[in-house]
């Protein structure tokens, strides 16, 4: 997918020297934030990604090379490709939601991400919960839908949430699951690196290959 590719492009170094201080997990929540709003100060959006306003700096930097965003008096806004590529995302990674504690969560706070089709991608969740703690988080449990049910996949093939109608209704609500789809469940006890490894979580399993 060239979003991908370009979200790695915006996160790596565009000149010899050390590595930005941001993920590509801060570059989609740039791009959401941005996507949100008619026009955001670089400031605003400083506080939300909780980078210093160097490092936002520096990101605006790399979305402008991208040609994913315009810069105004009225602030930040996507271009015409950003919104094109911010589109083709979301076809494939759900906006996230606040999933209430259970025992599948290990943090305070938990967000919930659908990755669509990549359920064949999925083998035990390890990848996606070590993206996850590298991205700040606790850990991230990957869950896959199949035939109504949503599974552990190589772990349990039963419903997990048969003890929890709750919290199961809710991701089936909100995220609207289909056929082979995943969703990625990211926890930490602060609620952005909670959301920042499931971010990275989806976006490790969208790279991965059946």
């Amino acid at each position: 997918m060239e979003i991908l590719k370009v979200v790695e492009k915006v996160a790596g170094k565009i000149a010899p020297g050390r590595s930005p201080l941001f993920t590509e997990a801060h570059v989609i929540k740039a791009l959401e934030e941005i996507s949100a709003q008619k026009g955001v100060g670089r400031l605003k959006l400083s506080k939300e990604l909780q980078l210093g306003e160097g490092a936002a700096r520096t990101l605006v930097k790399h979305l402008k090379n991208e040609g994913l965003i315009e810069i105004s008096k009225l602030g930040i806004s996507l271009s015409e490709r950003g919104r094109k590529l911010f589109s083709n995302l979301r076809t494939t990674i759900s906006e996230q939601i606040d999933v209430p504690s259970s025992p599948l969560t290990l943090g305070v706070f938990s967000v919930g991400i659908l990755v669509k089709g990549k359920a064949n991608a999925v083998k035990y969740g390890l990848e996606q919960r070590d993206a996850a703690v590298m991205a700040g988080a606790k850990g991230a449990t990957t869950l896959i839908f199949s035939k109504s049910k949503l599974i552990m996949p190589n772990v349990c093939e039963e419903d997990i949430f048969k003890g929890n109608v709750a919290i199961r209704n809710l991701l089936l609500s909100k995220l609207k699951p289909k056929e082979g789809d995943a969703i990625i469940i990211g926890s930490a006890d602060e609620k952005t690196k909670a959301e920042f490894g499931a971010k990275m979580a989806a976006l490790q399993l969208l790279k991965t290959r059946p």
